[in-house]
C-alpha cells in the first residue's frame, strides 16, 4: 500500500493566528501521517500557515517526504524537492508535488512558480532518468488547473490527486491521458485507489464502465417506452418530438455501448475508486484521542 496526501492537511486556515493552537494541530498531523507510513505529502496554501522554516523543522528526520516542484524562496532557489521515488508491490512510483502559483502570504518572497510547467518538466525526467511505472501528481492547487494538467500534461503524468478547494468525494474524471482524482475533504474520508499496474497507455476506471453499463440499461429501457409512445402518438407535431427523443436516446445507446464494450476488452492498467467514511463506525485510537481533545476539547466549538 502507497500513503500519500495531497496538501492542505496541517492548518483549518491559511492566515497565521486564526487558531490559537494551530502549531500543537499542525505536529500532531505530521506525526500521525508519519506514523501511519504515508510516504509523500504535497505543500498547500494551508500548510504554508506558519511558514516554510515551520514547517521544515517539525517534518525533520520523519519518513514522509514534502514535496514542491514549483515552491521558491526569494532567491529562486526551491525550498521542497519536486519529487520521490518509491518501489510498491514492484511497480516504481514516481511522486510529484505541487503548490499554488503566486506569492505566499506572509511568506516574503516565497512564491509558487507555475506549477504546469514545472509538473510536466518533473514527470518527464522521471519517465526518462528514473524510469519509473507510474507518476503520480500531488496537486495542491485549484482544482481547474489540475483539470488543465490533466488535459495537457500528454503521457507524462498518469495520476493526479487534487487538493485545495475543499470540494469533497467525486468520481475519477481522465481528460486526456491522465486521471484526476479528488481527494475528500477536510480529512473526513480517505480515498482508496486500487491500481492494477502492466503495460502501456492510460489508466482504464473500472468504475467507469460499470456506470456505462447501469446507464445503458436504464437508457434501454426508457428507449422502449419512448417507442410505445411514439406507436400511440396521434398528431404529427407529437409523433415529431418522440422521433427526435428516440434520435436522440439511441445515439447515447451508441456511446454507452462503445463505453461497455471497452471496458469488456480489458486493460493492463486500471484504477477503481472507492471512499472509506471516517464516522462513528471506525474505532478511535485512544493514544490519538486523548492527543486530540487536549487540543480541541469534546464540546468546544472546534470539537
Amino acid at each position: 500500500m502507497l500513503v500519500l496526501e495531497a496538501g492542505n492537511a496541517l492548518f483549518k486556515f491559511a492566515a497565521k493566528g486564526s487558531d490559537p493552537k494551530e502549531k500543537e494541530r499542525a505536529t500532531l498531523l505530521l506525526e500521525t501521517m508519519d506514523a501511519l507510513g504515508t510516504t509523500a505529502m504535497a505543500v498547500g496554501e494551508r500548510d504554508l500557515t506558519l511558514g516554510a522554516d515551520f514547517l521544515t523543522r517539525a517534518s525533520k528526520d520523519r519518513k514522509m517526504k514534502l514535496l514542491s516542484a514549483n515552491l521558491v524562496d526569494a532567491g529562486g532557489k526551491p525550498l521542497f524537492p519536486a519529487s520521490t521515488v518509491v518501489t510498491v508491490g514492484g511497480v516504481k512510483f514516481g511522486l510529484v508535488g505541487l503548490s499554488p502559483e503566486g506569492p505566499v502570504p506572509g511568506q516574503k518572497g516565497v512564491v509558487g512558480r507555475p506549477p504546469m510547467p514545472a509538473a510536466i518538466a518533473e514527470s518527464r525526467r522521471l519517465r526518462t532518468q528514473e524510469k519509473v511505472d507510474v507518476v503520480v501528481v500531488l496537486a495542491a492547487m485549484p482544482y481547474m488547473e489540475a483539470v488543465k494538467l490533466s488535459m495537457e500534461s500528454g503521457n507524462a503524468v498518469d495520476l493526479i490527486l487534487q487538493s485545495h478547494d475543499r470540494r469533497g468525494q467525486g468520481v475519477a474524471q481522465r481528460n486526456d491521458f491522465a486521471t484526476l482524482v479528488p481527494t475528500g475533504e477536510r480529512g473526513r474520508e480517505i480515498g482508496h485507489l486500487t491500481l492494477s499496474v502492466g503495460g502501456k497507455g492510460p489508466f482504464v476506471d473500472l468504475s467507469e464502465t460499470e456506470r456505462a453499463r447501469q446507464n445503458l440499461k436504464m437508457l434501454e429501457a426508457n428507449l422502449q417506452q419512448a417507442r410505445r409512445s411514439l406507436a400511440a402518438a396521434k398528431d404529427e407535431r407529437t409523433r415529431k418530438t418522440w422521433q427526435e427523443t428516440i434520435a436522440d436516446f439511441e445515439a447515447r445507446q451508441k456511446a454507452l455501448a462503445l463505453e461497455v464494450e471497452s471496458g469488456k476488452q480489458g486493460s493492463e492498467r486500471t484504477l477503481r475508486l472507492s471512499y472509506i467514511a471516517l464516522g462513528g463506525s471506525i474505532q478511535d485510537d485512544p493514544e490519538v484521542k486523548k492527543r486530540v481533545e487536549r487540543i480541541e476539547p469534546p464540546g468546544s466549538a472546534s470539537h
